[in-house]
Order: structure tokens, then C-alpha cells, then sequence
């Protein structure tokens, strides 16, 4: 294989909201070899310039607002110039031969329209490695991998297609603005007959880096906030959301009880996160109400 023509056909695509440049840069630094395209959905000139000064990127987008990373991928996609792209959070590693291992296994496989790295934490742990769709079961479970794997769902943390494909698929839905677009991503791949690779010897070392949001309060809320709201329309899209609704006000009175609890013992950093989660429903609710 060119080593040269394989890389420019390749454009990796990363979203960045109130990134810890650090995490970014140790990112950036594994494939500088790629073609780049970066959408910040927190307006960051600064970060944007100490990007700039040390990495070669083809496109750098400061949105005005956040606009969530389902439209942000989509904003990157759109001005996507290569015949494949990479999917990739800001607070993962990749090396150039795991890349090569998603293009040849995807080029392989004409019926395939997704190949995506397996998942390791900073201690070399397999952390995730492909599972099922949220409404078959549970997702985020490390399993034992023994080789390639066709799975029904994976993380979209790293995610590798051929443009035309990712297009025909409809994008991801800008519905989601945080949670659940890759769910809903691999539900649509499903749906047309074609399949997702997991594949054994492209590893991905995701560090789980967080976005500097200092205050905690507000780090959980907003987390917890988008996490309903994404779930809702993931479930309500399959008309299947009525046991989430359910379980929710469940969770809204043991939040109730926990803050008691935290406060009579005073745990007052547990307060902040139960609060914070509480009030999260509290605005989930009022959602579900204008929709009745």
C-alpha cells in the first residue's frame, strides 16, 4: 500500500467543547500524517491558534454556540473533501497502523459501513470491544475478543467510513446533542441490511479526558440534562420509551431520599450531585409536559 495516497484519502474529524488541550494535543500528535478537520463548539480562538502553531489542519471551525456533536460531526462531514473519513473524540489515541487496519478491513467488505477500533484505557485494558443495540441490552461492557467481530453497536468515540456511505446512512441525527447519536447511527446501519466491524488489531486508547467545566454543579446538571433528553428521542424514535419515562420518576424520588441523607451526614459534595441530577429530571419533566 502507498503509505501517502492512502493517507489523503482520509480526513479524521474531531469536535471540541471546552477541550483540555493537553489531551488534544497528545491526539493531535498520533496522526499528524492525516488530513484534519476541527469543529469547536465552545468558540475558542486561543486553543485554536496553539493548534494551529503546532499541527496542520485543513479546516478549523469556531461555532458562535454550541450546537452539539451530532451536528458538529455533521458540520466536519459536510466539509469533508476525501472518500473516507474517521470519526474521532478529542480524548483518543489512534496510531497510524490501527487507522490502516479500519481502511483495509472496510475495503474489504463491501457490505460493510462501519469499521471501528477496539477500545483500551491509558493501563492497556480493553475497556469495550462492540455489544448491542441500548434496547437489546446493555452497552457498555468490555467482552472477550478473539478476533474481527461483526457487532450490532459500538462506541462512536472512533468510527471509520467511506463518505458516500456515512451520507446514504442520512448522517447522524441532529436530534442527539450529546448521547445516543452512535446508537442511533449503528440502529440506521442495521436497518439497511449492512454491518458494523469491530476489528481485533486497530486498537484505540480512549483517556475519557474531560471539557474544562469547572463548576461541578453545572458539569453534572448539563451531563445528566442532555443524557434524558437524548435518551427520550433514542427510545421515542422505536415508540419505545414508556418504561424510560417510568423509570425516571423512580429515579427522581431516590434523589429526593439520597439529598436528605447526604445532607443529615454531611456529605455536601454528594449533595451537588444528587442535587444537580435531580434538578436535571426535574427539567425533563417539564420537557415531557409541553409534549402532552
Amino acid at each position: 500500500m502507498d503509505q501517502y495516497n492512502f493517507k489523503d484519502t482520509i480526513t479524521i474529524i474531531i469536535v471540541l467543547y471546552r477541550e483540555n488541550y493537553k489531551i488534544l494535543f497528545k491526539t493531535l500528535d498520533k496522526i499528524r500524517d492525516f488530513k484534519k478537520i476541527i469543529i469547536d463548539n465552545s468558540n475558542n480562538l486561543e486553543l485554536k491558534n496553539k493548534v494551529e502553531a503546532n499541527f496542520k489542519i485543513e479546516k478549523y471551525i469556531l461555532n458562535k454556540k454550541n450546537i452539539g456533536f451530532s451536528a458538529g460531526y455533521n458540520q466536519g462531514v459536510k466539509l469533508c473533501e476525501t472518500d473516507f473519513l474517521l470519526i474521532l473524540n478529542p480524548d483518543c489515541i489512534i496510531d497510524n497502523k490501527s487507522i490502516i487496519k479500519l481502511y483495509e478491513k472496510l475495503n474489504q467488505n463491501r457490505d460493510c459501513y462501519l469499521t471501528t477500533s477496539t477500545s483500551y484505557n491509558e493501563n492497556n485494558q480493553l475497556t469495550y470491544a462492540g455489544g448491542l443495540l441500548p434496547e437489546n441490552g446493555e452497552k457498555d461492557y468490555p467482552i472477550k475478543l478473539e478476533g474481527d467481530i461483526c457487532v450490532e453497536n459500538t462506541l462512536g468515540a472512533c468510527m471509520f467510513f467511506k463518505k458516500e456511505d456515512f451520507i446514504k446512512i442520512g448522517l447522524f441525527d441532529e436530534i442527539f446533542f450529546l448521547f445516543f447519536s452512535d446508537d442511533d447511527l449503528c440502529r440506521k446501519i442495521k436497518k439497511k441490511n449492512k454491518y458494523i466491524i469491530q476489528v481485533f488489531d486497530s486498537k484505540c486508547f480512549h483517556s475519557h479526558g474531560i471539557s474544562k467545566v469547572k463548576n461541578i454543579f453545572e458539569k453534572i446538571y448539563l451531563r445528566e440534562h442532555y443524557y434524558l433528553l437524548d435518551k427520550f428521542h433514542y427510545f421515542h424514535k422505536s415508540d419505545n420509551h414508556k418504561d424510560m419515562m417510568k423509570n425516571i420518576i423512580d429515579k427522581k424520588n431516590n434523589y429526593l431520599i439520597k439529598i436528605f441523607f447526604s445532607l443529615i451526614t454531611m456529605r455536601f459534595k454528594k449533595v451537588v450531585y444528587y442535587f444537580a441530577r435531580y434538578t436535571a429530571i426535574l427539567k425533563f419533566n417539564n420537557f415531557l409536559k409541553k409534549l402532552s
